[in-house]
């Protein structure tokens, strides 16, 4: 008897987009203003921050639209709907 799969959990797509791209602009930030993160051999850190927030906002784009594979890849950030649904209650 195999067990039965756990349901995938919900959660608000933009909004985790949007956390990953403040926390890239915190680092791309920290990266100027510390030579020693941008020059010699890592002067690559500040561009893989800059990649990293160009990439951020494409999906952010892409979700928005509605395009996204997830069922609430298209509710606006911090939707009430999605708290509804995480509790349950329709």
């Amino acid at each position: 008897m195999s067990p039965e799969e756990p349901p995938p959990l919900a959660s608000d797509a933009a909004r985790i987009l949007e956390i990953g791209m403040v926390l890239w602009g915190i680092a791309l930030v920290v990266s100027l203003l510390l030579p020693v993160l941008h020059e010699g051999e890592r002067q690559w850190w500040p561009w893989t921050c800059v990649a990293g927030l160009a990439g951020g906002g494409l999906a952010l784009l892409y979700i928005r639209r509605g395009r996204g594979n997830a069922e609430g890849a298209s509710l606006p950030a911090r939707s009430p709907q999605l708290a509804d649904d995480l509790s349950g209650e329709e």
